[in-house]
């Protein structure tokens, strides 16, 4: 009988085997029970009658496989209090671990594959931050299903949960600071996936991603930076597209002193009509040129102009291309545009006796 079921024997021996060297080095115990177990399956293989047939083999090889297997699982590893905790209920408490983050997976790339289809970034914002939601939801419930499969109680759980709170109390603040700051910025609506800020040191970058402990902002450059979630609560934040994804820009500028003011005018809006980024169809938004102040060397005009949605995102390039358009315009009109000027009085000095 031994010959049929070999190669099993061996596997199930050798799986013993590795379980009692490394129960050995704990306590002499579990040692012994596996001992027994390997002695067990040994003259289980040797006394079974020889059945005729490969079907009843089969039947009697998984049967004899099966008790091992739970012999095996059933081991006692630890207690927890008076519940022992076996290798079953260890592997299950793992799979359950993974089988949540498997379900969170699984339903974020749905997510994702449905917000690929839209176009508007509200919406898309908004499946961004239900997929953050569902995750922190599932991997809870996963975790609390896991621990309740070792045999903890809601007792048990408080008692974890306020060892918890002396570790945060004495090294985990940033942590739970930056994790329940995510949370105040998925619910509040102040910063969402896809806006464009500006933070309090002058970083400007569109937002792509907002994670437990870091907010993922990306700049114009296409470099990555990580802002801690606590930072965009606790300090100035500028966000260019919160309500709407439109902005009025000023570009300030400045002409000769005795140049014709509405000359200037008109230059000013023919180049401003000029550059793509220009709304020119939407009432009350028209761009402007006004007279702001009388400089040392120039008249200091300002032409303020509302841009349409995407440029928001490139407020370097956009000016880059008013200043272009107004320079080219005023060499048309031939508008001189002042170097600064300062008057130099010489006064002579009496010569000393």
């Amino acid at each position: 009988m031994l010959n049929h079921f070999k190669p099993a024997a061996l596997i199930l021996l050798l799986l013993t085997s590795m379980i009692l060297s490394t129960a050995q080095a704990q306590t002499a115990r579990p040692a012994v029970v596996l001992v027994s177990l390997q002695v067990s399956l040994m003259a289980a293989l040797q006394e079974a009658p020889e059945p005729d047939g490969v079907g009843p083999r089969m039947t009697m090889l998984a049967g004899t496989m099966w008790e091992s297997v739970q012999k095996v699982t059933d081991f006692k590893l630890f207690y927890i209090g008076e519940t022992p905790v076996t290798l079953g209920i260890l592997v299950n408490f793992v799979l359950i671990i993974v089988f949540g983050f498997l379900l969170s997976w699984v339903i974020g790339r749905l997510l994702l594959r449905i917000q690929h289809r839209r176009k508007q970034v509200a919406e898309s914002s908004s499946f961004y931050t239900l997929g953050r939601i569902i995750h922190y939801l599932i991997i809870t419930i996963a975790v609390l299903a896991a621990f309740t499969s070792l045999g903890l109680d809601v007792g048990s759980l408080a008692l974890i949960a306020g060892a918890l709170s002396i570790g945060i109390g004495f090294g985990l603040q940033s942590i739970v600071s930056n994790f329940l700051s995510g949370l105040i910025l998925l619910f509040e609506g102040s910063l969402r996936v896809g806006d464009f800020i500006e933070l309090d040191s002058g970083v400007t970058g569109a937002v792509k991603e907002i994670n437990s402990r870091y907010t993922r902002i990306k700049t114009n450059d296409n470099v990555d930076i990580m802002v801690p979630n606590s930072e965009l609560v606790s300090y100035k934040l500028t966000n260019w597209t919160l309500r709407e994804p439109v902005v009025r820009i000023r570009i300030p500028f400045g002409v000769a002193y005795g140049t014709d003011k509405e000359l200037v005018r008109k230059a000013a809006l023919e180049a401003a009509d000029e550059v793509p980024f220009t709304m020119k169809t939407v009432p009350g938004r028209a761009a402007d040129v006004l007279l702001v102040n009388f400089g040392d060397s120039s008249l200091d005009f300002q032409l303020r102009v509302w841009v349409t949605g995407q440029s928001v995102h490139q407020p370097i390039r956009v000016k880059a291309a008013y200043n272009w358009a107004l320079e080219t315009k005023f060499s048309e009109f031939g508008i001189k545009i002042p170097f600064p000027q300062r008057d130099l009085h010489m006064r002579e000095i009496p010569p000393q006796e």
